[in-house]
């Protein structure tokens, strides 16, 4: 059974870092996409940013040159790097895994999701 866990979470002041983890287990993840999103109260979800099986990432704008995604050597835990963090960021974040490979992973199908972390900047 595929399961992904996410850790890392917590309270930080602005201007501040954390590093989000996932761990994944119950598939082949070495091949998959693995994918940051986040949701704010009362706001939809919204992707954040992913890392292809090749090595190549990508992000939404509102976090270049902040947010950095990695994988680990093994393939199955994901980290999402966050600094210079803004209160903005804050949010439920969660990990996903999509089979898909070939194009834009904003428009993957996420088949696993993660039970999310919560990181909130404080001002």
């Amino acid at each position: 059974q595929v399961q992904l866990v996410e850790s890392g979470g917590g309270l930080v002041q602005a201007g501040g870092s954390l590093r989000l983890s996932c761990a994944a287990s119950g598939g082949t993840f070495s091949t998959y996409t693995m994918a940051w999103f986040r949701q704010a109260p009362g706001k939809e979800r919204e992707f954040v940013g992913a890392i292809k099986w090749s090595g190549i990432t990508v992000s939404t704008d509102s976090v270049k040159g902040r947010f950095t995604i990695s994988r680990g050597s093994a393939g199955n835990t994901v980290y999402l790097q966050m600094n210079s963090l803004k209160p903005e960021d804050t949010a439920v974040y969660y990990c996903a895994a999509s089979t898909y490979g070939t194009g834009s992973p904003i428009r993957f199908p996420y088949d696993y999701w993660g039970q999310g972390t919560q990181v909130t900047v404080s001002s």
